[in-house]
């Protein structure tokens, strides 16, 4: 739903985009017919996103000229989005390998091999880092590594074969590449409705 704010922002955005030449406040607030302070503040956060740059101006009279302002020529990126359908083709695709499981696995190790070395102790940043994702984890207890929670719940209720094997690799790249003197050995998924269970050992265990 687009609210009041949303609309005249867009409206904003909107006449600059179909204008040939940059518009100064007083002209857009006289366009759309409202006050130029209102046409500021909107100005203000469309420029802060990237979406309005303003353009220096032609000195031809004395004083100070007016602030230009024009549309920056981009896809917009507050407009919608729709990951859903990207994560599902991807996993579709995916399920059609030889090996699904295999192959979801080594993508998310590739992945986690990516990530920063972090300054905490590796258990403490892998929970830190599942949390930041949204797994919603418990401290490890007796070499178990409790997750509350799938941010991917809805794409891994029916691409389980693929879904989980990332989450199992992405801690096991991450893990890597820290060097760490622990292993994911593997992933229990939904074990419990609210509940995955990831099986931390010493590293080098079979």
């Amino acid at each position: 739903m687009i609210t009041a704010v949303g609309k005249r922002r867009a409206d904003v955005l909107s006449t600059l985009k179909v204008s040939p030449t940059p518009m100064t406040i007083a002209q857009i607030a006289a366009r759309l017919e409202v006050h130029t302070n209102t046409v500021r503040f909107h100005l203000e956060h469309l420029e802060e996103s990237g979406q309005v740059e303003r353009v220096q101006p032609h000195q031809h009279t004395p004083g100070r000229p007016p602030q230009l302002y024009r549309a920056v020529r981009q896809m917009d990126p507050t407009g919608p989005t729709h990951y859903r359908m990207l994560a599902e083709i991807l996993a579709n695709g995916l399920a059609t390998d030889d090996d699904p499981a295999a192959k979801a696995a080594e993508m998310g190790r590739a992945w986690g091999r990516t990530l920063p070395q972090p300054s905490a102790s590796p258990t403490d940043a892998l929970v830190r880092m599942l949390d930041d994702i949204g797994f919603a984890p418990e401290p490890p207890d007796d070499g178990r590594l409790r997750l509350r929670h799938c941010p991917f719940l809805e794409l891994a209720q029916i691409r389980a074969s693929v879904v989980c094997p990332i989450h199992l690799g992405l801690m096991q790249g991450a893990l890597e590449s820290w060097q760490a003197p622990v292993a994911v050995e593997r992933l229990d998924a939904f074990v419990e409705p609210d509940l995955c269970v990831a099986h931390l050992g010493p590293k080098g265990d079979k």
